[in-house]
């Protein structure tokens, strides 16, 4: 008789990281159960969209989808505040930028290990980064090495519920070449904070996302409405 299969409660918001780190678990050996979860941010249902196309995809069959309106109500971030503007993306930037989501990965893991202890899987995993990202604290590897604390307290004491961050020291080259070795659909993820028609070109998260297929010598299969102008320079220096 065969194992049963391991299970991990996978945080999967549609985007080129999450879909990375659901791709590295699922080499780990788990079969995922994807977790979405929209806090009326503005791309939330193009968002939505690529997590469905990648549940398909990979024949995800255990799926949940969560709103989490109260992060909508609190505001206080331009992803979810229509008064607060996205900021113009800048690559090396040192300050918390104002699109980031008060304490917003607390409430996304709480619920991931609500689903995990009914599930009884064995893990949890979000595909936070923090190296080669926006400079969120609740991206930093303590905050996650707190919460695996948090989560030994919390939960049932027979069940062992391990935090997974396949990504967190990855910059934005690796995570694209990683990507790529494992063959993620990287044409069904979307990553852009400010259209859900076409990327911008122009957030943080744009800009982040170009640069790492451009360091990894690919073309990113998402057209973009704008390309910045430092793209063209890095492809002819590459050549």
């Amino acid at each position: 008789m065969a194992a049963p299969a391991k299970v991990a409660v996978v945080l999967m918001s549609g985007g080129m990281d999450s879909t990375v780190a659901a791709a590295l678990v699922r080499q780990m050996g788990y079969e995922l159960a994807g977790l979405h979860i929209s806090y009326g941010h503005r791309t939330a249902d193009r968002e939505r969209q690529a997590f469905e196309a990648i549940c398909t995809a990979w024949g995800i069959q255990q799926r949940l989808v969560v709103s989490l309106e109260h992060l909508r109500l609190i505001g206080g971030s331009a992803l979810t505040d229509p008064a607060l503007p996205i900021p113009e993306g800048r690559l090396e930037r040192s300050e918390i930028p104002p699109t980031y989501v008060p304490f917003r990965n607390a409430n996304l893991l709480s619920i991931a290990v609500s689903w995990a202890e009914v599930l009884q899987a064995e893990a949890i995993a979000i595909g936070a980064v923090e190296e080669d990202s926006s400079g969120y604290p609740d991206c930093r590897r303590v905050f996650y090495e707190a919460f695996q604390r948090v989560i030994d307290l919390g939960t049932r004491p027979e069940r062992r519920i391990q935090l997974l961050t396949p990504i967190i020291h990855l910059r934005k080259v690796d995570i694209v070449r990683a990507g790529l070795a494992l063959g993620v659909p990287f044409h069904l993820t979307w990553s852009c904070y400010a259209r859900q028609d076409q990327a911008c070109g122009e957030c943080d998260s744009c800009l982040l996302r170009l640069r790492g297929f451009a360091e990894a010598g690919v073309p990113d299969p998402l057209p973009y409405l704008r390309y910045p102008a430092w793209l063209s320079t890095f492809r002819e220096a590459c050549r």
